[in-house]
């Protein structure tokens, strides 16, 4: 594995597991569409810490009617159900409604993709601090792992959580910015008091 801070880009030759290929299946087919950010658990598995999840999470940029439903209409014919309806009007009101919508493989429910829109600016920066992962099979865009460990750290907080952050700073130690996560802590603190 192999981080380049300036490009802002990892390298990861690794034999890719069936979420791995699940996730670039459906980014494919996601980034003809709209723009994405994965975020949360599986950015830690990706980059190689051992442990199980049933779903990724993945920020979208908010889109209109028309364009989520061409995205929903894409991802049915290449063999993708929406866990909370069958219908992409309905799907469309939960992302306006701050609730995720989850996508699996037909007729399966796990693994599945937790897709939402940003609620507040400091999900929607995510679109902006990003890192671009290279596999042998394609790119996934996930959140910096400065900001990968601060939500770990001072936003979701459990023991999983913890030692999420604490492997991404043990794979990459002196590449990472500390300030840039005091930064976005400051953030994640006013969000707990309702003020972002």
């Amino acid at each position: 594995m192999e981080y380049n801070n300036q490009t802002k880009e990892i390298f990861i030759d690794k034999e890719l597991n069936n979420l791995d290929k699940f996730a670039l299946d459906f980014t494919k087919i996601v980034e003809k569409h709209v723009s994405y950010v994965i975020v949360a658990g599986y950015v830690s598995i990706l980059l190689g810490r051992t442990r199980i999840t049933e779903d990724i999470d993945m920020f979208i940029e908010k889109i209109l009617e028309d364009k989520f439903f061409m995205l929903y209409e894409d991802l049915e014919r290449n063999g993708f159900w929406c866990l909370n309806t069958d219908r992409k009007e309905e799907a469309y009101d939960y992302l306006k409604s701050r609730i995720a919508i989850r996508f699996a493989k037909q007729g399966l429910s796990i693994p599945n993709f937790e897709v939402k829109f940003p609620k507040d600016s400091l999900d929607e920066e995510v679109f902006r601090d990003f890192v671009i992962v290279i596999l042998p099979e394609g790119k996934l865009k996930i959140s910096s792992l400065e900001r990968n460990i601060a939500f770990k750290r001072y936003f979701l907080g459990s023991d999983k959580d913890n030692d999420d952050a604490r492997h991404v700073e043990d794979l990459f130690g002196d590449k990472i910015d500390y300030g840039k996560i005091n930064e976005i802590k400051m953030f994640i603190e006013r969000r707990k008091r309702g003020i972002v």
